[in-house]
């Protein structure tokens, strides 16, 4: 026969269960907006004057500022890497402007639009270049310069996992790109290859900046093993996968438009 505790444990499940309902349809709905909706992030590269050539990889001033009005238009608010990773309240329509490799542009050109329009950007920097002597990517002096304005998080690129040999940079149709593994490639020659690579683009930075939130993977190609340790060392990471990012799935992985002098952004974010 039932005693009484086990009759009233019984009776209290369905009420513990329908409390514990009520607190989570709550919590649900007071999470910020902006979490619950995708977020786009765009991803551009390189910036030349108006009236030269450009290509897949460059836009001009006029097309960037183009760009910021479309966004500032609909509503969005350009945030950065750095603010998703503190998990503080975001705008109600946050936007993720993200610029590849750091070519001298990011500074000669980006960034004085930036700061003319007071709107953020993440330059996710190939971590060699400012190592170098070399006048078409940005110096670490130019890159404080533009942390310290807050209008600028300077990300990982990695250090060097470029294709910086024959390939001069290009992506190797099938090939092995970024921070993929060698075919039959051992664990010893991947850390020394690949995760010494990242490992040391992360700590250049941090040394050199303070601090280092995001890294992008370079060509968009990524590694079980890779993606380890990005994860554990970088709080977001981006991809280039075409879609809106869905920040209730995470920070890691995010997908990105590429847009280019063709892209209509106001069909894009629409």
């Amino acid at each position: 026969m039932e005693s009484i505790k086990q009759k009233f444990f019984r009776a209290a499940v369905p009420l513990v269960m329908l409390a514990v309902s009520a607190a989570l349809s709550v919590f649900v709905y007071r999470l910020p907006q902006p979490v619950r909706e995708p977020m786009p992030v765009l991803m551009y590269h390189h910036m030349v004057p108006e009236g030269q050539d450009c290509n897949a990889m460059t836009i001009t001033p006029g097309k960037f500022r183009a760009d910021l009005d479309i966004i500032l238009a609909k509503g969005y608010t350009p945030v950065l890497p750095g603010e998703l990773a503190a998990g503080a309240p975001l705008p109600e329509k946050p936007i993720l402007i993200t610029f590849d490799d750091g070519y001298r542009s990011n500074y000669d050109l980006v960034y004085p639009i930036l700061r003319e329009y007071g709107v953020k950007a993440c330059i996710s920097i190939i971590v060699l270049m400012p190592d170098l002597p070399t006048d078409n990517f940005c110096t670490w002096e130019q890159l404080r310069e533009m942390t310290d304005s807050g209008l600028v998080e300077v990300g990982s690129h990695s250090y060097r996992l470029h294709n910086l040999g024959e390939d001069k940079g290009n992506y190797e149709k099938d090939g092995t790109n970024g921070v993929e593994r060698r075919p039959g490639e051992s664990d010893g020659d991947f850390q020394a290859r690949v995760l010494d690579d990242i490992q040391k683009s992360h700590d250049r930075i941090a040394a050199e900046l303070g601090s280092v939130t995001c890294f992008a993977y370079p060509f968009g190609c990524t590694d079980p093993d890779a993606k380890a340790l990005v994860d554990a060392l970088f709080p977001v990471s981006l991809m280039t996968v075409p879609q809106c990012a869905d920040l209730a799935k995470g920070l890691h992985d995010l997908p990105r438009y590429a847009v280019h002098m063709e892209t209509n952004l106001a069909d894009l974010l629409n």
